[in-house]
């Protein structure tokens, strides 16, 4: 009686695959391409235009302390780095809406 062997089944794919892949035919060669000259190679290097790191002498700490200071402080970077401005009203093109009127009880 035949059993089923899940194993036997793995072992043979690899050789099925095989003859299948040497069952496959070869593109026809393009005689056209072959006969055109190919483009010249360009190289461009990624090193093109390397900088160097070149180290830059710091700026005394309270020296840049007091450069924060003068523009306004930590404040001032968040809401340059938000988008905002100085002006407390800057962006708000709506005038406050009007109260409505209260509503009487039945």
């Amino acid at each position: 009686m035949f059993t089923f062997l899940p194993a036997r089944w793995l072992a043979a794919l690899p050789a099925l695959a095989a003859l299948a892949a040497g069952a496959q035919t070869s593109p026809a060669p393009n005689t056209a391409a072959a006969t055109e000259a190919a483009a010249p190679l360009s190289f461009r290097s990624a090193m093109e235009g390397y900088k160097p790191f070149a180290e830059e002498k710091p700026i005394p700490w309270k020296e840049a302390n007091e450069t924060v200071y003068q523009r306004g402080g930590w404040r001032a970077y968040a809401k340059e780095g938000a988008g905002e401005t100085d002006d407390p009203h800057a962006g708000h093109s709506m005038s406050t809406p009007m109260a409505a009127p209260p509503k009487e009880k039945p």
